[in-house]
């Protein structure tokens, strides 16, 4: 059984060499390691080549060797068709997407009794390219959390931030669409949109993403208030996905 994770963010689970995630941190007096475990990485493979089938798998385990050499909190997203990946590898497996259905005479949806079973303990929803409309996404979330899974909600503005918070999910990731996919990341180029979301959504830790691609963007995210990535095409279409993500772990 995979672990539960606790709402507080420094508490998600790490990886660690040998074995399964567990909760909690050690004691250290390695300031960079403390940091690595305080912050939560979050690798979406999209339908990227490079993160499907037999290759999501390779990437999968690139992600898990690196969380465990720098001791982080590090999540990936996959395809439904890859979350059965979750078995083979130690660091936690969210869905990309579940659809606001439950079992039953419905076609071609997401299910989140589903994606668990297949063992991912949490999904993303409402990412700028799979949009949700309001009333859907929080039929989705009280689903998730009626199968206990935890809920990263993607943003685009400070004020759809605002608006999602009332849903009350784990994390909210804002991403203007616009800088989805390019070398200029929010942080660099509206980095007053991370510090109106972390005002505007209060007790609920914020996700930066949108052009993340060097560890000078984390950095900077992490200073405006932010308390980790949502990460793709950085890590996912990298020659050295692993050297990537090891310098954007701080």
């Amino acid at each position: 059984m995979r672990p539960i994770y606790l709402q507080i963010p420094d508490k998600m689970p790490l990886a660690s060499a040998g074995r399964r995630m567990s909760v909690g941190i050690r004691k250290s007096d390695n300031a960079n390691e403390l940091a690595s475990r305080h912050y939560l990485y979050v690798i979406n493979f999209k339908t990227y080549p490079q993160g499907s089938g037999k290759k999501a798998l390779k990437l999968a385990r690139i992600c898990d060797s690196a969380a465990k050499k720098k001791k982080a909190r590090v999540i990936i997203c996959l395809q439904p068709a890859d979350i059965c990946i979750s078995r083979r590898i130690s660091i936690p497996v969210f869905a990309q997407h579940i659809d606001p259905v439950e079992e039953g005479q419905t076609t071609g949806y997401v299910l989140a009794e589903d994606v668990k079973a297949e063992g991912a303990v949490g999904t993303l929803l409402n990412h700028s390219e799979h949009k949700i409309p309001f009333a859907k996404l929080k039929k989705a979330v009280q689903i998730c959390r009626q199968n206990k899974l935890k809920i990263v909600i993607c943003a685009s503005t400070p004020a759809e931030a605002k608006k999602v918070a009332s849903l009350k999910p784990d994390y909210i990731a804002i991403e203007p669409s616009e800088l989805i996919g390019g070398k200029i990341s929010v942080s660099e180029a509206k980095p007053g949109v991370i510090t109106k979301t972390t005002k505007a959504v209060r007790k609920i830790p914020v996700l930066c993403g949108a052009g993340i691609h060097e560890r000078a963007d984390v950095e900077k995210a992490i200073q405006l208030g932010a308390k980790g990535i949502l990460v793709a095409s950085a890590v996912v279409k990298s020659r050295n996905p692993e050297k990537i993500l090891m310098d954007l772990i701080i």
